[in-house]
């Protein structure tokens, strides 16, 4: 028996990273997959856990060898899934979590069909700046950018199959939990 892979995606400051320590908190047998990236590390990230932080080289490398579920080049830095991360727990009959971009999250749909993908969306453009601003780790041209991104990112929630607006963390929360537990 096969476990299924979920994706979680949405802009950034819609509350994807807070989402996914929620499942994965409360929901039995679901394995978070960790992404390689070539960002730098934030204040109080740690290599292996939040990402696999990589040089740009060996990322391209991997991109040239197939060794990439998904990949993006997304606010001026790669960000990627590794298939055997993914494919190994899958065939152990583990639920397969991914918290990757609307990029990524396509790609993977494209490879892996039954893939649940669920869109975070924030209520408004408006509260989204203001959760960017306030977790300080954005320049103010990494603001603008991510915002930006977000506009565009937003047009592609139609391509999920399920949508929650993280207005209220516990509502966002237990629908999260009801789309995995269905």
């Amino acid at each position: 028996m096969t476990g299924k892979l979920f994706v979680l995606s949405g802009p950034s400051g819609a509350g994807k990273g807070t989402l996914r320590e929620h499942a994965l908190k409360n929901i039995p047998d679901l394995v978070y997959s960790i992404s390689c990236t070539t960002r730098e590390p934030r204040a109080g990230e740690t290599d292996g856990i939040e990402y696999r932080f990589i040089t740009p080289e060996k990322f391209e490398a991997g991109i040239k060898s197939n060794a990439f579920l998904e990949y993006a080049y997304v606010h001026g830095h790669y960000y990627g899934t590794l298939k055997n991360d993914v494919v190994n727990e899958l065939n152990q009959g583990r639920n397969v979590l991914l918290e990757i971009d609307v990029q990524g999250a396509l790609q993977v749909r494209n490879k892996m069909p039954d893939a649940v993908l669920i869109f975070i969306a924030p209520p408004s453009i408006e509260e989204l700046k203001k959760r960017l601003t306030a977790r300080n780790t954005e320049s103010p041209e990494s603001l603008k950018l991510r915002l930006s991104n977000a506009l565009k990112e937003l047009e592609l929630q139609s391509e999920y199959n399920y949508v929650i607006v993280n207005d209220n963390l516990n509502i966002a929360s237990q629908e999260l939990r009801n789309i995995f537990t269905s």
